[in-house]
């Protein structure tokens, strides 16, 4: 066994569904979580920039400048920008980057560290980003520039905050979210797993209940499937019933079998235990019962192997080289009748199916033609519209009117045939009908039968 079919049938239907709702399960989760977190990242970024907007303008609501260009702000609201080191600080500067006033919060705070002083201000518009600093570590901040007219100057309000707190609580919200998916992850995997597994059992009582046929325990399929599996289990028991009645064929036509060479065979011994001499008569006799009995097998044989309802796998045969082995073949077999074929089949012309019921077909009725024609037999072979279209004509005899549904009855016994061209038109028959195809039997303008086969494929 290669690799690769080790590999495909490695895993049940039941793991490969399991295997690939869990992938589909990891995958839909992880990019939830990645959205949920990255619309909690935004929402915290939004929330903070709102609350320091909020802080610089409760700083310019109260800021009062003085006259050496510096301001004087009493006590805010917010209790954090009197706490040193607090993690909230307020600062103003002027149009040089000057420091006009800080918070006593920020009193510890080196402004070489930041670069917010190096903003240009424009009045009336707020800007936000964040700093690096050495003691405080990383911070957010609101700039907000504003024209002081009394002054006639312009300044700028900025509010920086550490963001220690809201990387925390990303933290803990990141922390509390995979641990619910995760759980989630789990008791959906579980639940998956239990409705899998209910959803296959009709399946394992469908392959509990063939292993039950297959011991002889059960006789066919029950009807309480699901919808699903109904025509199936319907297609299942129209198979069983079909072998069933194919094994019973085989019996039966094997008894056919030993039954028709009853006959032919006394006959043989009956010729071969005279005492006398064996004449020319007698060995004809002889020859013609053992080709009889030939013909005995090859029918009853093609009848067991063949199934009215079997469907097949049409493939292509080109019917020329076919026909020209047949025709060599027989040939040599009818040498001393110096038989005259004309045959007219284009290079195209197609059996669709087995070549070897191509073979089979074509040879039992151009031996029969061969047979009993006198010196000329035509064949013609054709495709119209892909349908298959076979006309063989000969000067022999012919087939008398009332004689010839002997000769096409189809599946009748080879030893109660009262006239006819023996078994081959029976056998072929047999092939025909498989195929969904007709055969008849006419007069032929050459003055003998005329075969008319007509396959369709469409």
């Amino acid at each position: 066994m290669s690799p690769q079919t080790s590999i495909q049938t490695k895993y049940s239907l039941q793991q490969r569904l399991v295997l690939a709702f869990g992938i589909l399960l990891i995958l839909f989760l992880g990019l939830t979580g990645l959205v949920l977190n990255r619309a909690f990242q935004e929402s915290i970024a939004a929330s903070v920039e709102e609350r320091l907007q909020l802080q610089v303008y409760a700083v310019l609501g109260v800021a009062e400048p003085d006259a050496d260009m510096s301001f004087f702000v009493p006590d805010l609201e917010e209790a954090r920008f009197s706490q040193i080191d607090s993690g909230l600080y307020a600062f103003i500067f002027d149009q040089q980057g000057n420091e006009a006033w800080r918070s006593p919060s920020a009193v510890n705070m080196a402004l070489f560290d930041m670069d917010v002083t190096a903003e240009d201000i424009v009045p009336g518009q707020m800007f936000y980003g964040s700093v690096e600093t050495e003691e405080q570590g990383p911070m957010s901040f609101a700039s907000y520039g504003t024209y002081w007219s009394g002054l006639e100057q312009e300044f700028s309000f900025v509010v920086l905050e550490s963001v220690a707190p809201t990387d925390a609580e990303i933290n803990e919200f990141q922390s509390n979210l995979w641990l619910w998916l995760g759980g989630l992850a789990v008791f959906l995997s579980l639940a998956q797993y239990a409705l899998l597994y209910w959803g296959m059992t009709p399946l394992k009582r469908l392959a509990h209940d063939l292993a039950e046929i297959e011991a002889g325990n059960k006789e066919q399929l029950g009807e309480d499937y699901p919808s699903e599996l109904r025509n199936l289990s319907h297609n299942m028991n129209m198979l069983i019933q079909s072998e069933r009645q194919r094994q019973s064929r085989y019996r039966t036509t094997l008894g056919d079998l030993a039954h028709s060479l009853k006959t032919p065979l006394a006959v043989i011994s009956g010729v071969i235990q005279q005492d006398q001499k064996l004449e020319q008569k007698d060995m004809q006799d002889v020859s013609e019962q053992v080709e009889r009995m030939n013909q005995i097998v090859t029918y009853q044989l093609n009848r067991a192997t063949k199934s009215t309802h079997t469907r097949m796998l049409l493939s292509p045969v080109i019917i020329r080289p076919v026909l020209a082995k047949i025709s060599a073949a027989l040939n040599k077999v009818y040498i001393d009748k110096k038989i005259n074929v004309e045959s007219d089949v284009s290079a195209d012309s197609t059996f669709y199916g087995e070549e070897s019921d191509l073979i089979e077909l074509l040879g039992n009725l151009l031996d029969n033609a061969y047979k009993y024609c006198q010196q000329q037999v035509r064949i013609q072979i054709q495709n119209i519209d892909k349908n298959l279209q076979i006309l063989i004509d000969d000067d022999g005899p012919g087939i008398a009117e009332q004689d010839r549904h002997w000769v096409l009855e189809r599946g009748a016994r080879a030893d109660t045939r009262k006239t006819g061209q023996g078994i081959g038109l029976a056998v072929a028959l047999d092939i025909i009908s498989s195929y969904g195809g007709e055969l008849k039997v006419e007069n032929s303008t050459l003055g003998g039968a005329s075969i008319q086969v007509e396959i369709k494929y469409n």
